[in-house]
């Protein structure tokens, strides 16, 4: 098969409701990506709108409870088999609460991206980087994709996009600007992937 025409496997991996990974695949639904194929979408939570949606286009959905296996480690191998089993070539943790070990970040070396609420350096290692930044009085904060590696929140930026704090904003009044600029930088990180993908052929 010509590499150049393969497209992209993607898995996301969301363990809330996951309106980042609904609002990729709203995108996906409308063409948003060329050279890529969303595959599979693991979640934990029920209701998961991402899953729903996901369902609607035909997209394979994967319930995976960490509870239902004895540690994060058992846990996890078990998600390689399943994305390896499927041909995944990308993993995308979009609002994914749980460390990734080293057993899956060596079966998918450079190929898992996170998103995070936050310009790197700032605010790195916390699950509440929104309030934090408003906490902190920074008058701008953002977003962050990255591959990551085996260092909390660190490891190769690909896209970031910044975002303004106003002198009365919460995070009721900010949060729905991470929303929007989180759709775009998903997308726009998808597409790096394609584009270094490609070069790399």
């Amino acid at each position: 098969m010509n590499t150049e025409n393969r497209k992209i496997n993607w898995a996301i991996l969301v363990t809330g409701w996951g309106r980042n990974a609904k609002d990729t695949l709203d995108a996906y639904q409308k063409g948003g990506l060329k050279k890529s194929n969303i595959s599979l979408v693991v979640y934990e939570a029920e209701p998961c709108g991402a899953a729903e949606k996901a369902v609607e286009l035909g997209v394979e959905t994967l319930q995976l409870r960490k509870d239902d296996f004895p540690n994060l480690i058992a846990y996890q191998n078990k998600l390689i088999t399943e994305l390896k089993n499927r041909g995944i070539d990308y993993v995308f943790m979009l609002n994914y609460k749980y460390v990734i070990k080293q057993e899956m970040l060596k079966a998918f070396p450079n190929r898992i991206l996170n998103i995070h609420p936050s310009l790197f350096p700032s605010f790195l290692g916390t699950k509440t980087a929104i309030q934090d930044a408003i906490a902190y009085g920074v008058k701008i904060t953002g977003i962050t994709t990255h591959i990551i590696d085996d260092k909390l929140d660190e490891g190769i930026i690909l896209a970031q996009k910044a975002i303004k704090i106003k002198k009365d904003d919460d995070f009721d009044s900010l949060y729905p600007k991470f929303a929007k600029k989180g759709k775009k930088i998903v997308l726009e990180t998808m597409k790096i992937i394609e584009n270094l993908s490609k070069n790399n052929n």
